[in-house]
């Protein structure tokens, strides 16, 4: 990629980003955004910032947990997505939506917690089920992260079913991702699940680095690599189930931006730690400008924008190879 490509691309996403809170069903200017008591200045500021600083943070721990588990497993197409983990998580809160369990206590949401246990239920499975598989490679993981999503959807059916009307109605817009937000509880919560887990990386980065060539390497290092892979993704299950529990699920920024980091700064492993962050929140922010762009009559769920986008880009890391 050439150098005014680079640029390029990174202006279009700081431009898309920087324009987010100005797009919607109410033109906003600076006249009434400078007026505390209009409409356009409460809109502005309860609803379309705290939505910018979502898609933001929860672009920034998308784009972190795929690098960590493509770090991880030393596989391209490692992601919270395709291991089945997200897919728990999205059970996890469904079951929450149908047992009537959206209730708020000491701050913290039940939704939330029954996605975090739906994800690390899973990765928990997939280390469990990995010990009885003879070619314990990161494919053999990817297989099994498979069929456990085939088995998560077939589990989420099944709630579909025995739902009420009202309830099916929210788990299916909530299977779409929606960024859509009231006041800044939802946006602070994503920047702590992202800020958090962009601190344990950093923190990590050596023993990242050295597990990134193999765990023997590491061992001979002196990293205990089974504590290390186990906090890990006990760390990024917590992020992806409490996100997941807010926005529903959001696919493909966690395959597509790690790429996209290393082919922008061709640098070692754990320098692409903050570049990842970065550009993640600025692609997520700017998916969401886009999914608001067209005049219809609701907006398109951010989860079909970036499907759109990520769909081709997987397509073509599987043909490549890469």
């Amino acid at each position: 990629m050439s150098v005014m490509s680079k640029y390029l691309f990174l202006l279009v996403l700081v431009a898309l980003t920087s324009i987010s809170p100005f797009i919607g069903a109410i033109d906003i200017t600076w006249s009434t955004l400078l007026q505390s008591s209009s409409l356009e200045h409460q809109i502005f500021f309860d609803l379309r910032i705290p939505r910018l600083l979502l898609a933001f943070f929860s672009g920034m721990a998308l784009a972190l947990s795929g690098w960590l588990f493509q770090t991880l497993f030393r596989n391209a197409l490692m992601t919270p997505y395709t291991l089945g983990i997200s897919g728990g998580a999205i059970l996890g809160t469904g079951i929450a939506v149908v047992l009537g369990l959206n209730i708020t206590f000491l701050g913290i949401n039940t939704t939330a917690i029954f996605g975090f246990g739906g994800a690390f239920a899973s990765v928990l499975l997939i280390l469990w089920l990995s010990r009885y598989v003879t070619n314990r490679g990161s494919n053999a993981l990817l297989l099994l992260g498979i069929a456990l999503s085939f088995f998560f959807s077939a589990a989420l059916m099944v709630l579909f079913s025995i739902a009420s009307a009202m309830q099916a109605h929210s788990i299916l817009h909530y299977t779409m991702g929606s960024l859509s937000t009231m006041g800044y509880t939802p946006a602070i919560t994503a920047s702590v699940m992202g800020l958090g887990l962009l601190l344990v990386l950093y923190l990590k980065r050596f023993e990242l680095s050295l597990l990134g060539v193999n765990d023997e390497h590491a061992q001979l290092k002196g990293v205990n690599t089974k504590r290390l892979t186990y906090f890990l993704l006990f760390i990024s299950s917590l992020s992806i189930g409490v996100l997941i529990s807010i926005t529903g699920p959001i696919g493909f920024v966690g395959l597509i931006i790690p790429h996209v980091a290393r082919k922008l700064y061709p640098r070692a492993n754990h320098h692409l730690i903050f570049p990842t962050a970065l550009i993640g929140g600025l692609f997520l922010a700017a998916c969401d400008t886009l999914s608001r762009l067209p005049q219809l009559q609701s907006e398109i769920p951010i989860g079909i924008v970036t499907a759109f986008i990520g769909g081709p880009f997987f397509i073509y890391l599987i043909i490549k190879g890469r």
